[in-house]
């Protein structure tokens, strides 16, 4: 994942002891609260170790990352969602603590979503207006009069939506997308209506058809200026920004010390095909995530080659 915070982050200038976990020949790498990063990342560590590295991971949130890949507690990240030009991640890289690797072929986007069969209950969507009109069906509990929005533990910017918008609706906020997913399963099972936080490229793009929620189109001087939208006294009365870039990032010392670590990365690209499959294999079609490393690369076998057409200079020992 990929996330919009509006936050200074204090972990840019913790001082860590990196000294424990920076080991000769060994890697680190992290795992995120998503399938399709944990694949990937697991993929991207089998090339390594084809190179003569060892591998460790690391569980770690999203945002935490971001200190860790400065003092290199890890030293690589495959899939950074980069939503907007001052998050962590940009911050982070014009500070030089972090270095941008480059992007993807895949494009993202980031925000509120439903099932179709929804419309069928609540018309007018995916125009966000018609969200209050069905409130109360997002919402399974008798007589409730407010729907519910589920999301996950990223720092978003949905509180200051409703708010903004006025939307009659509260947040129930999960311990991850596995459980976001199994909130959509049990919905879909039972047809009952649902919006939810969802990002694509993911396994729903490949399983579920659906439609983002169409907010006010983002622009800077929605989260600047409260004279501009719809609410002249508050910020934030707009949806996410419709693209989202998906990078790759590094601790600034992987290139001078791992430089044929440094290449590979500079050479993995992945496309929105490649990461709904990632996504999908243990999401939808329940294989762990090292069966789904193994299917992954079986499926893409050439593409994961040609990442290892250059000049290593350096070998591990």
């Amino acid at each position: 994942m990929r996330f919009i915070v509006y936050i200074i982050f204090l972990f840019f200038f913790l001082k860590i002891d990196a000294s424990s976990t920076i080991k000769n020949n060994t890697i680190v790498l992290p795992l995120n609260a998503w399938a399709s990063q944990r694949v990937l990342t697991k993929v991207v560590a089998k090339k390594i170790e084809s190179l003569g590295y060892k591998i460790e991971f690391l569980v770690i949130g999203s945002t935490d990352q971001w200190g860790a890949l400065r003092q290199g507690i890890i030293h690589l990240q495959v899939e950074v969602w980069q939503s907007e030009q001052t998050g962590p991640f940009k911050i982070a890289v014009d500070k030089g603590f972090v270095i941008d690797i480059g992007r993807h072929q895949a494009l993202g986007r980031e925000d509120w979503w439903y099932p179709e069969y929804v419309e069928k209950s609540c018309k007018g969507l995916p125009d966000w207006r018609a969200l209050n009109e069905c409130a109360a069906i997002f919402n399974s509990e008798k007589n409730a009069s407010k729907g519910i929005f589920y999301t996950g533990p990223w720092n978003y910017r949905d509180a200051d939506l409703i708010r903004a918008l006025k939307l009659n609706f509260t947040i129930e906020r999960l311990k991850d997308a596995k459980s976001i997913w199994q909130k959509l399963k049990e919905a879909k099972e039972s047809n009952q209506p649902i919006v939810l936080l969802n990002w694509t490229p993911n396994w729903i793009d490949v399983r579920i058809k659906g439609k983002f929620v169409e907010f006010p189109q983002y622009e800077e001087a929605c989260e600047l200026n409260p004279n501009w939208g719809l609410n002249k006294q508050m910020l934030h009365d707009c949806g996410n920004t419709k693209t989202t870039l998906l990078k790759k990032a590094a601790w600034p010392g992987l290139e001078s010390k791992y430089p044929c670590i440094y290449s590979l990365l500079k050479n993995i690209n992945f496309t929105n095909d490649m990461i709904s499959e990632a996504s999908a294999l243990v999401s939808a079609d329940g294989f762990t995530e090292e069966q789904a490393v193994e299917l992954w690369l079986k499926k893409y076998a050439k593409h994961n080659q040609d990442w290892l057409n250059f000049e290593c200079p350096l070998v591990a020992q």
